[in-house]
């Protein structure tokens, strides 16, 4: 789930105690900055999803800070607080990205109300993603979403010293199963098999993803060759344990290699062929086969 936590940035003490008695009467996870230095240090360190800012502070205004908010943190909503003063307008902390205006002194109401529309629209907006990186059958993440978390995971393993690997799923005789059963059938199958490998990877670690018709594809980070083969047998025993008649998985397995002399896309591409290449290897030796691409030995 995304964040929902909240930074309070003020250089009044006591403004900023009134805020946090009032943020944690309403339930949201909180911390707070005295100014917008500060504020700016605690965004590289955590994830939130609003951060409600004076506008009239030293070192660095509140406008700075949006404006430093929507260069670098476009996904962070902002609140303004200011003065009856009125040295900003609403125009202005609009137009420097902020999403709302919020005039001191203000009542537990009105901060509660603005405060609870933004979480609405996040909601939403978080719902609207997860439909457009997911497959409507099965549940999982679909193609759309596996090329830009297969890019992200790689980069990843490769700044942090690990392993990523790739294991290709294809559903051994789907045609011959649906002409047997049925489709409706064998969209049973299909969803099954999301259900199976969101059980066997871990949560926000692994990914698992439908990558075609009858193919799917898991994206594992931090493991090494034999807690892949693992990963892929717990796949096939749960598979197994269905009773699919003559239906069967087809697994490759290979290892990302980074290559510096060529473009992060080529590599990408080579691993995908590479365990592409598996899956088909284990497909020709029958019915749930895992074969691992030579390359990827350690």
């Amino acid at each position: 789930m995304e964040s929902r936590k909240l930074l309070l940035v003020d250089d009044d003490p006591a403004v900023l105690n009134m805020l946090q008695k009032l943020i944690r009467s309403f339930g949201y996870e909180f911390d707070t900055a005295a100014d917008g230095l500060q504020a700016m240090s605690k965004l590289e360190e955590d994830d939130y999803a609003i951060v409600l800012t004076d506008m009239m502070m030293p070192r660095m205004t509140g406008m700075e800070l949006i404006r430093h908010i929507q260069q670098n943190h476009p996904h962070i909503n902002t609140i303004a607080m200011t003065g009856y003063d009125r040295t900003f307008t609403y125009t202005d902390v609009i137009r420097a990205g902020a999403n709302d205006f919020i005039t001191k002194p203000f009542s537990a109401d009105e901060l509660e109300a603005k405060l609870s529309r933004i979480i609405r629209e996040l909601e939403l907006v978080r719902q609207l993603k997860e439909l457009s990186i997911s497959d409507a059958l099965t549940q999982i993440y679909n193609r759309r979403y596996f090329d830009l978390k297969l890019l992200e995971e790689t980069q990843r393993a490769y700044r942090q010293g690990h392993n990523a690997y790739l294991i290709i799923i294809d559903v051994y005789d789907l045609k011959g199963y649906n002409d047997q059963l049925g489709h409706q059938a064998g969209d049973i199958l299909l969803q099954a098999v999301g259900s199976i490998l969101t059980h066997c990877i871990r949560k926000n670690v692994d990914w698992a993803f439908r990558y075609g018709g009858d193919e799917f594809a898991v994206i594992l980070s931090q493991v090494n060759l034999e807690q892949t083969r693992q990963t892929a047998e717990r796949i096939l025993e749960k598979f197994r344990d269905h009773n699919f008649s003559i239906a069967g998985l087809s697994i490759g397995i290979d290892r990302f290699i980074r290559h510096d002399n060529l473009p992060w896309e080529e590599d990408i591409q080579n691993v995908v062929s590479r365990a592409d290449k598996a899956m088909y290897e284990a497909k020709r030796q029958g019915r749930n086969m895992i074969v691992v691409n030579c390359e990827t030995e350690e």
